[in-house]
């Protein structure tokens, strides 16, 4: 009974998504750009924070710029079908989903890609579509794969580009890299990142009930705390069931790619379940 009793509080707590911390800015409407080096790569590690965008943020536009068609196998023009039919599942329109093949940038596994070429390709979406918020890999890549460590470099030639020419510049904001202990941890990752942010927005709420008590009792002035962001004041978003389904059915419209250490990856991966961002500035 008491184990039935567990498995009901579990499976309820892990049910619905969970999402802390907001990309929107202070003029009311975000574009924001997932930029990734293959298809696949949306579904395999930013699956939760694309749902969880569509669902929260009404006021914020998702696009998504592929650099590569993954050609690396010679299924290039299948892969290209596939990304399209990936984003369709995770609700981004075929209007705002782009994907490149240049001679450049080619699914490579034992080669970097060129920041200036990549900062050139990207700059025609960013600035036509007025792009304001960029999202993709960390400096580690989730994977170690050096197309996706040379994404952010690209990004940051972008930014250093439009800031000399006076132009807006995005900001950009990259997904974090856990180690590889924490990276195969499969529902017990959505867990433990619930409980955590669940009991951040706890004290959050009780560090602020107890600034507005002595902003009362001395009469200093009140500062506030967003209950609503995480301990580390980054954005997190955390899966439910539903979500994790949802990717799970747009990683199927990579049929190419279902080979058995995928569905291994699918099943036991934390990046099917949470994501976790840091801003990257530029000076």
């Amino acid at each position: 009974m008491i184990i039935f009793l567990l498995l009901s509080f579990f499976t309820a707590f892990l049910y619905l998504p969970f999402d802390t911390g907001s990309f929107t800015t202070t003029s009311g409407h975000t574009r924001v750009l997932i930029l990734t080096a293959h298809p696949d790569d949306e579904c395999m590690f930013f699956a939760p924070t694309i749902l969880g965008l569509n669902a929260t943020q009404k006021s914020l536009e998702i696009s998504s710029l592929c650099l590569s068609v993954g050609d690396a196998d010679g299924l290039g023009d299948i892969r290209r079908k596939e990304y399209h039919a990936s984003y369709g599942v995770l609700g981004v329109p075929p209007e705002r989903r782009w994907i490149v093949d240049n001679p450049d940038l080619q699914d490579n596994f034992t080669a970097s890609w060129d920041s200036e070429v990549i900062s050139s390709v990207i700059q025609n979406y960013v600035v036509s579509h007025g792009i304001d918020t960029i999202l993709t890999f960390d400096y580690e890549g989730i994977s170690s794969h050096p197309n996706h460590k040379s994404l952010p470099n690209g990004v940051m030639h972008l930014m250093r580009s439009l800031h000399k020419a006076g132009r807006p510049t995005p900001r950009l904001y990259t997904l974090v890299t856990v180690p590889v202990y924490a990276k195969y941890t499969s529902v017990i990752a959505p867990l433990l990142a619930k409980f955590d942010l669940t009991l951040a927005q706890v004290f959050g709420y009780l560090i602020r009930f107890a600034g507005q008590e002595t902003a009362l009792s001395t009469g200093l002035p009140l500062t506030m705390h967003d209950p609503e962001m995480n301990a580390r004041g980054i954005p997190v978003f955390v899966s439910g069931i539903p979500e994790y389904l949802r990717a799970l059915r747009a990683m199927r419209m990579h049929r190419s790619q279902l080979v058995w250490f995928r569905w291994l990856y699918v099943s036991f991966s934390r990046y099917m379940w949470v994501n976790e961002w840091l801003e990257v500035k530029v000076h």
